[in-house]
């Protein structure tokens, strides 16, 4: 009998062994230098890659500075993104997907993990809604009114079904109004920056982006919901794809 049971155990840690080897085996890494579509969203290669357990700011998103002005602030950390990686390559731990056919992933340049150093900067928050990865590293952006923590903001989250009740986080500072300038700041005022010119409806399930001089565009009030895109890339990382006609 405890020959027979020790056979048994044997094949079973060879089980596992062998689960454990194949797992090791399919999970996939993505390397190279990135391009960067905003601040949680890259591609590499073929791959478009979602940051797992972070949500930066919208490219479309404003923000108030501590003295109560509006500000791009997802173009702003987009770009911060951009000057951190500064030309260097990444490498990608590949994890899962999204509804919209990217890579979760979360991605290292020379072993820094980047969505931590987006989190403590103050230029994305923990996406406590699917994890709890980087709640210490906003905490220490927090306390230090980091990024966007300066001054006052939605979370991306929020901003993306923005409403009355919205929540407005930052730093205590901030005007006393800054709900009503911030779900204020709707896209009518005109596009966040220059080169984010593109305009997407977002509704009955779907969102269609157009571009400039398409037969669609002039006509489009940028009223509440409707988003600014910078890119194709990003409007299609969104969700979003181009008019049938």
């Amino acid at each position: 009998m405890k020959t027979v049971r020790v056979a048994r155990i044997s094949v079973i840690a060879f089980g596992l062994f062998v689960v454990a080897a194949s797992a090791t085996q399919s999970a996939e890494i993505a390397s190279g230098i990135p391009r960067i579509v905003d601040g949680d969203t890259v591609q590499i290669g073929s791959a478009k890659i979602r940051f797992a357990g972070i949500d930066a700011p919208e490219t479309d998103q404003v923000c108030l500075d501590a003295k109560g002005e509006k500000w791009a602030c997802g173009v702003t950390a987009r770009d911060e993104l951009i000057k951190y990686s500064a030309g260097r390559s990444w490498d990608c731990d590949l994890v899962g997907s999204d509804r919209y056919g990217r890579s979760l992933g979360k991605c290292f340049i020379e072993g820094g993990d980047i969505s931590a150093w987006m989190v403590r900067s103050g230029w994305a928050l923990s996406f406590v809604r699917y994890s709890h990865d980087y709640d210490r590293d906003e905490e220490i952006a927090r306390e230090a009114n980091a990024g966007l923590w300066a001054g006052a903001f939605i979370a991306p989250w929020d901003w993306r079904h923005r409403n009355a009740a919205t929540v407005v986080l930052g730093a205590l500072s901030v005007p006393v109004d800054a709900q009503k300038t911030l779900l204020g700041a709707v896209s009518s005022e005109g596009a966040p920056s220059p080169d984010c010119t593109i305009k997407a409806s977002v509704g009955h399930g779907e969102c269609i982006y157009h571009l400039p001089g398409d037969r669609w565009y002039g006509k489009m009030r940028m009223d509440p919901g409707k988003r600014w895109f910078c890119s194709v890339g990003e409007a299609e990382a969104a969700g979003c794809r181009a008019p049938k006609s």
